[in-house]
């Protein structure tokens, strides 16, 4: 899997990384017990210092998305990614990118468009 990284976008490089990650298991690209490169071969390959990588493991661990352990390094989590999908903070954070579309001129009709043409790009 390639990830792809914006080292001028605002976004930290660890949550670039993350969301990378989190992609690739929703577009299939990734599978449960699928391995992750080891920290320091993907900040080698990135160019990024190891911590930002440990980082976004961290994070993914945390939530569900990657098991960790000593022997096999890091790995795509099974079962432990099933739960509410629609909790308070996926609310807030589709909440906040409708606001902004909204304050930018996008109608109702537009945004229900533009995220089924998104929905469908992952159900495909």
């Amino acid at each position: 899997m390639l990830l792809k990284i914006d080292m001028t976008s605002d976004i930290p490089i660890y949550q670039q990384i993350r969301n990378e990650i989190v992609f690739g298991v929703a577009r299939g690209e990734l599978q449960a017990g699928d391995p992750l490169p080891t920290v320091r071969q993907l900040a080698g390959d990135l160019g990024v210092n190891p911590m930002t990588v440990n980082k976004a493991y961290a994070l993914l661990k945390d939530e569900g998305f990657v098991v960790i352990d000593r022997r096999h390094g890091a790995q795509i989590g099974g079962g432990s990614m099933t739960g509410n999908a629609f909790g308070p903070d996926f609310n807030r954070r589709a909440e906040l990118l409708l606001s902004e579309a909204r304050i930018k001129g996008a109608s109702k009709l537009e945004i229900k468009n533009h995220l089924s043409k998104l929905i469908d790009k992952f159900y495909e």
